[in-house]
């Protein structure tokens, strides 16, 4: 990390070399655009280096396939969307990176919107970014909105938005199917508090109505969202999204908001699984629903043949699992009532003996995870889930 300094002295070192060298001015301008650094009291016109740092729009302008733009931390205003088009891709070997300065922590702060379908925060049109570190809050729909594909999305925290926090989708109306964003990995993101006026379509992840295939979340934390902590839905205008993978993850008091808000339009599920009858096989694993305001799984309409297993589920306010179709295959999963009455589970499709579904007692495994929920991020960015103090591990 002590080398970013360097870095950016260097770029002004070269910059004093051309002023004596003018053939090697192209040379300079191409080497200073591979690594930017951005503040909130950056300007347009600035080098973009440590010491003259640029604006975000700025960068995300200048910035060479592969490099890296650097955000120091602060707060930064915005009453406009920040978009990185889909123009500006990196590449599979080398993506183009907007991360948080070293420790430091950049909130890009869009409460000067109005709540708006077209008032999004951060859009990432473009392929091959890695998005990591950044806190995007108060925009007036979606905090993230993920275009473009083969994207990293990874430690972003996305609150307090008028929408959905982070969701995939199309960039336009316009896109064919085979553009719909493909490949993109969500990895130790959080995701909170998001609600909109109506209070039934601010979900804290979503990937639905227009996605490609190969998108995945991975180490996720979904909470206090008005809605629903993850949302695939689909309905029949657009048809079937291509198939999502969860794993590792975690849903918990979605359908409440920290300050105790709940809006009874909201769906209020943990993981939400389809709609309109249409059937995606998509794939949950070891992960976790607690404390939701309505099912902590769902299928919801989705008739496909999902791979759910080594899953927890514990005191949701109806099912922990509830699959009412489909050809679904269940193994491993655990589901587990202490303080909360809810219905039985419903899970058609195939369920071998390792599952432990609710049908009126507890089973065996459920004495492991009794107690008060807590989570962290380990130091790797694993996801770290604690129940009762003891160490979930599914």
């Amino acid at each position: 990390m002590a080398l970013k300094p360097l870095v950016a002295s260097l770029g002004l070192l070269a910059g004093t070399l051309v002023a004596l060298t003018p053939g090697a001015s192209a040379q300079a301008a191409a080497q200073a655009s591979t690594t930017l650094y951005v503040a909130p009291s950056g300007t347009d016109s600035a080098a973009g280096t440590l010491d003259a740092p640029t604006t975000l729009s700025s960068a995300i302008s200048r910035i060479a396939a592969g490099g890296t733009i650097y955000l120091r931390g602060g707060t930064y205003a915005y009453a406009q969307t920040v978009t990185v088009p889909d123009a500006s891709d990196g590449t599979a070997a080398a993506r183009t990176t907007l991360t948080a300065y070293q420790s430091e922590k950049p909130v890009l702060n869009f409460s000067a919107q109005a709540e708006s379908s077209t008032n999004r925060g951060l859009q990432l049109f473009a392929s091959y970014w890695h998005v990591k570190g950044l806190v995007v809050e108060h925009a007036g729909d979606n905090g993230i909105y993920v275009g473009g594909s083969g994207n990293i999305v990874e430690r972003t925290v996305t609150r307090f938005n008028h929408d959905t926090g982070l969701q995939l989708g199309r960039i336009a109306s316009t896109t064919p199917k085979s553009a719909w964003p493909a490949n993109n990995l969500i990895l130790s993101a959080e995701s909170h508090d998001n609600a909109d006026s109506d209070g039934e379509d601010a979900d804290g992840f979503a990937a639905k109505l227009t996605t490609g295939t190969g998108n995945v979340f991975r180490y996720a934390v979904s909470h206090h969202n008005i809605d629903d902590g993850w949302d695939l839905y689909t309905k029949t205008d657009t048809g079937a999204i291509g198939p999502v993978t969860i794993e590792d993850s975690l849903a918990y008091s979605n359908g409440t908001l920290s300050d105790g808000t709940v809006n009874n339009n909201g769906d209020r599920n943990g993981y939400k699984l389809g709609g309109d009858d249409i059937a995606v096989n998509h794939v949950v694993r070891r992960s976790i629903a607690f404390g939701n305001g309505h099912h902590g799984f769902t299928y919801n309409s989705n008739p496909g043949s999902m791979a759910i297993s080594n899953n927890l589920s514990i005191d949701n306010a109806e099912r922990n699992y509830s699959f009412d179709k489909g050809t679904s295959v269940y193994k491993s999963n655990t589901s587990c009532r202490f303080a909360v009455d809810g219905s039985n589970d419903k899970t058609i499709g195939t369920a071998d003996s390792s599952n432990q579904f609710w049908t009126g007692t507890n089973g065996s495994r459920c004495s492991s995870y009794s107690g008060a929920l807590k989570w962290s991020y380990a130091s790797d960015g694993k996801l770290v889930t604690t129940l009762g103090g003891k160490v979930v591990t599914l």
